[in-house]
């Protein structure tokens, strides 16, 4: 199994961090997103990482969260209740309003609302959600200097105690 990788892009940070909670080995491709190849093109046709190539190619981290949900069953990242799968899965759809947006308007210094919709994340305590939300609030903190707010960081403070966040977190540190 390949993944096509950059080390700054929370999308992918999304699916290294799936790959090690569930204990999956893989082959990571580094890619430089200032200088993206052309084959990565062929790919994926919008030239975005991550892809996954695991005998098939498959883009977009959601996607890949949810083929490894269901092709790795062990360690799960999704609740057990149907219910409680869909309320993530609906945050995880719903990211951009959630946080996305937010953070990417305060990264190029435009008008944003990202110390509001950080005091508002949806903090459920699945891990699913907390993987789909967790790269862009470490890098808020570590890359942008945001001050979190105290529910937001002892959210985070525990999840660092799980091998998946405890990497991201090195990798992001990496980084600045």
């Amino acid at each position: 199994m390949k993944l096509y990788d950059a080390a700054r892009c929370p999308y992918c940070a999304r699916v290294r961090m799936a790959l090690v909670h569930k204990s999956i080995d893989y082959e990571p491709v580094e890619i430089d997103l200032g200088n993206r190849p052309g084959w990565l093109y062929e790919l994926n046709a919008s030239g975005k990482v991550p892809v996954l190539d695991d005998g098939f190619v498959l883009a977009e981290s959601a996607v890949i969260m949810e083929y490894l949900e269901e092709r790795y069953p062990e360690h799960p990242l999704l609740p057990d209740d149907p219910a409680e799968r869909a309320g993530v899965r609906l945050h995880v759809f719903r990211f951009d309003e959630l946080l996305g947006d937010d953070y990417y308007a305060y990264r190029r210094g435009d008008p944003n609302e990202l110390a509001l919709r950080l005091e508002e994340l949806p903090l459920d305590g699945d891990l699913f959600g907390a993987i789909a939300f967790a790269p862009w609030v470490i890098r808020a903190r570590d890359m942008l200097g945001v001050t979190l707010p105290a529910r937001v960081q002892e959210w985070l403070e525990a999840l660092a105690e799980r091998p998946a966040f405890a990497q991201e977190i090195d990798v992001v540190r990496g980084l600045t």
